[in-house]
C-alpha cells in the first residue's frame, strides 16, 4: 500500500495509521481499531472528511 496522507488536517500518513494499530493488541473489529488510531493520531478529528478512508486503511491493514 502506498505511504500517502490519509487525513489531511492532522497530516496522518498511511503508515501512521499502521504504526498505531502495531502498537496495540490486534482488534476483531474495525470500529474498535479506528478509536484507538484515532486517539493515537488524531486522525479524523478535523473536518472529518476522512473518516471513511481511514476506515478503509484499517480494513485493508487487518485483512
Amino acid at each position: 500500500m502506498e505511504n500517502k496522507i490519509i487525513c489531511n488536517c492532522m497530516q496522518v500518513s498511511v503508515a501512521d495509521i499502521e504504526k498505531a494499530l502495531h502498537e496495540h493488541e490486534r482488534f476483531e473489529n474495525v470500529e474498535k481499531a479506528f478509536d484507538e488510531v484515532q486517539t493515537i493520531t488524531h486522525c479524523s478529528t478535523g473536518c472529518g472528511t476522512c473518516h471513511s478512508k481511514v476506515l478503509d486503511v484499517i480494513s485493508e491493514l487487518m485483512a
